[in-house]
């Protein structure tokens, strides 16, 4: 796997989260780790936590994953998606509070020059509102 943290998009729409996506591919290409979910099992808003694994696992790097999520119900699900990692993988992917997407781009954009995960949140967290 890459060398590179891996970046996890998480909306309640999946539009968004697929945009998202878009756009960070966009900006760094595919040198960088990446998945993205949305919508609930039932295809309506919302967020499920199998989809959020299976986006953490497309986007699995030894770096570690950062996770930005739209809502608070996709930060719990993103929790319990942690909890239900493999031991070894859980102390290697976080959660950044951070805007979905300027935070996606910025996160990723850091990935790509290959910083550690602890700077990719530290650098999406700067946008965040205090």
């Amino acid at each position: 796997m890459s060398g590179k943290v891996g970046i996890v998009i998480v909306s309640h729409s999946p539009d968004v989260a697929k945009g998202a996506a878009v756009m960070v591919r966009g900006m760094v290409g595919d040198e960088v780790p990446l998945g993205f979910c949305g919508g609930n099992p039932d295809g309506g808003l919302g967020t499920s936590v199998e989809k959020i694994m299976a986006a953490i696992d497309a986007a699995w790097s030894d770096a570690g994953v950062a996770i930005l999520v739209d809502l608070g119900g996709a930060e719990t699900n993103s929790e319990m998606a942690i909890e239900m990692m493999p031991p070894e993988r859980q102390s290697k992917i976080v959660i950044c509070n951070a805007p979905i997407v300027e935070g996606a781009v910025m996160a990723a954009t850091e990935a790509w020059g290959g910083s550690s995960l602890a700077d990719v949140k530290k650098t999406a967290e700067e946008l965040s509102p205090q």
